[in-house]
């Protein structure tokens, strides 16, 4: 049998598993301590019903009231940890995922631009959802179900040993085929339940998609075409799963009828010796028990065995997640003076073998200055935008930014500051398209100054050119749904713009910021963010001519062909 390697060891995983244990250890200890207190009560209860049964057939004296008692109090008390641990994992379980979800959550904001756009993001959100649960059910739940399946087969085993040696020997005797069995398994089903996985992700992609470009899907009359592409991922996805379903009950199969054939022999066993007089029936009782008491944690552990290669394909899958990149984690630093944006030879490409997108580019955007940028698509302009607000870096060349303060400064009256995220604090973002989040508008502006007072608030939105907000049913309290939904492109742009103007800055950028407005609203909404950020550098990258006459200066892009 040919199985493909995995992408980390076991060995990797482990060491993963453990560093992400710590949020889980308290579940996962309290879970395993009721555990094993239920497999005392178990092997306590199979005691107290051979010494019931001997009462009752006379080969022993004592009380059948009192053990009787003594089994309803074991099954009482059986019965009250299992709610217990019910509760906890309902409790606890949510929290540990919530905590685990928020880490690679975190990660992800924090991670650098360049980096997650190799995943597509339903196949990121399945990862947050589907393989998170995963594995807070791995380490709450399986890992110590592990631990008390190991308990359980041993002590059952002595304690039926202590009973019967050559009967115990005999069932522990189908262990080393079980182990060789597993193993075989593990490695074919675990290559199975990742392909499984990555249709998952593949069929909520596709779904994501077409709900968010419903609009472009019903214009192209395309919807028969993407349930159709739907159709055949969710096809393959089916013949991966009854693979997984004819492996899983073929090798299920094979372990039923191994352990059915050790149960019969031993139950043959048990009666041969009832029949000699050798034991009582209270002893065969715990006989039958004791044989399904050691070879339950066997089945168990077959059980396991998917839950437990589900849970490190996810592992495998959260790992490559949490291998993205992440930006460096320095303070905010604050440009003391007016800024400007110096590029120095400034050469970009996106991709090692790429075209080269800037090619030996020098500017100086001077502090104050009101620069359009000009030229086709592909010339680079959204690129400069990146590179300002250090989402990339230069392939050749450097960035930096300066500010013009003299009395902090001396004599030449400026300081040079390398492009990093950490300077992003100075720069308000407009980019291209409704940038809307779903909810309020007034938590959208409040995403670009938490503490913004009504009054900063309006007069933001009056700058914009977004007065409209106010003859609202609402005000600042209206409902957008996702991507702004609800509002016009013009009406979403317009609130966008007023968010960026509430975040103080030293650099403004304009992406296509304008694109859905007429040429008279444009036309007075940049009148007044001239007039607003009369102290701040302002960069606008456009296609329409009419907005050189507000600017200072104009750079004209080519696209480079090489």
């Amino acid at each position: 049998m040919k199985l493909n390697k995995t992408k980390y060891s076991s060995k990797q995983i482990v060491k993963w598993l453990w560093q992400h244990h710590k949020n889980c250890r308290v579940q996962a200890f309290v879970n395993m301590f009721i555990g094993l207190a239920q497999v005392g009560l178990g092997l306590l209860g199979v005691d107290t019903l051979r010494s019931l049964t001997d009462i009752a057939t006379h080969a022993k004296e004592g009380s059948i009231v009192w053990t009787a008692v003594l089994l309803a109090t074991v099954f009482l008390t059986e019965m009250i940890l299992h709610i217990v641990q019910t509760w906890i994992t309902a409790v606890l379980g949510v929290k540990t995922q919530n905590m685990m979800q928020q880490f690679f959550f975190s990660r992800l904001l924090q991670g650098r631009w360049c980096g997650i756009e190799k995943f597509h993001s339903g196949d990121v959100l399945n990862r947050l959802f589907g393989d998170v649960k995963d594995i807070v059910s791995l380490m709450t739940e399986v890992l110590p179900s592990s631990v008390i399946i190991i308990t359980q087969f041993i002590a059952s085993f002595i304690y039926l040993y202590t009973m019967d040696s050559t009967l115990a020997i005999i069932i522990v005797l189908a262990s080393p085929i079980f182990i060789i069995l597993s193993r075989i398994y593990f490695l074919k089903m675990r290559r199975i339940v990742r392909k499984i996985k990555d249709s998952d992700s593949a069929i909520q992609a596709i779904i994501q998609e077409s709900i968010q470009h419903k609009m472009v899907i019903k214009v192209l009359e395309r919807g028969n075409t993407m349930v159709d592409r739907l159709e055949q991922r969710q096809g393959l996805l089916r013949k991966q799963i009854k693979a997984r379903a004819r492996f899983s009950i073929f090798s299920k199969t094979l372990v039923n009828i191994g352990f059915a054939a050790a149960y019969l022999c031993a139950l043959v066993w048990g009666l041969f010796q009832l029949q000699e007089g050798l034991i009582t029936v209270g002893v065969l009782m715990a006989f039958t028990q004791l044989i399904n008491r050691v070879q339950r944690p066997l089945i168990d552990i077959a059980r396991l065995l998917p839950i437990f290669v589900n849970s490190l394909t996810s592992c495998e899958r959260l790992m490559e997640l949490e291998e993205l990149p992440l930006e460096p984690d320095d303070e905010p630093q604050k440009i003391i003076g007016h800024a400007g944006i110096q590029f120095n030879d400034v050469s970009y490409r996106y991709t090692d073998n790429g075209r080269l997108i800037l090619n030996h580019f020098s500017h100086n955007f001077r502090p104050g200055s009101f620069t359009a940028i000009l030229g086709e698509t592909g010339a680079g302009k959204t690129t400069l935008i990146r590179l300002i607000l250090a989402l990339i870096s230069p392939t050749e060349g450097k960035v930096d930014a300066y500010d013009d303060d003299l009395a902090v400064h001396g004599n030449n009256g400026t300081k040079l500051y390398p492009i990093s995220p950490a300077l992003r604090i100075n720069f308000s973002y407009i980019p291209q398209g409704n940038t809307l989040f779903s909810g309020t508008i007034r938590e959208n502006l409040l995403m670009g100054k938490p503490n913004a007072t009504k009054e900063e608030m309006r007069e933001a939105l009056h700058l914009a050119m977004a007065d409209f907000v106010f003859e609202l049913p609402n005000g600042l309290d209206t409902k957008c749904a996702e991507q702004g939904g609800g509002l016009s492109e013009g009406q979403a742009q317009r609130i966008a713009i007023a968010r960026a103007i509430l975040h103080p800055c030293k650099v403004l950028l304009l992406d296509e910021a304008t694109s859905a407005l007429d040429i008279e609203t444009e036309k007075q909404l940049l009148e007044n963010l001239k007039r607003h950020f009369h102290d701040s550098t302002i960069i606008f990258v456009t296609h329409r001519l009419a907005v050189v006459d507000f600017t200072s200066d104009v750079i004209k892009m080519e696209r480079n062909k090489g």
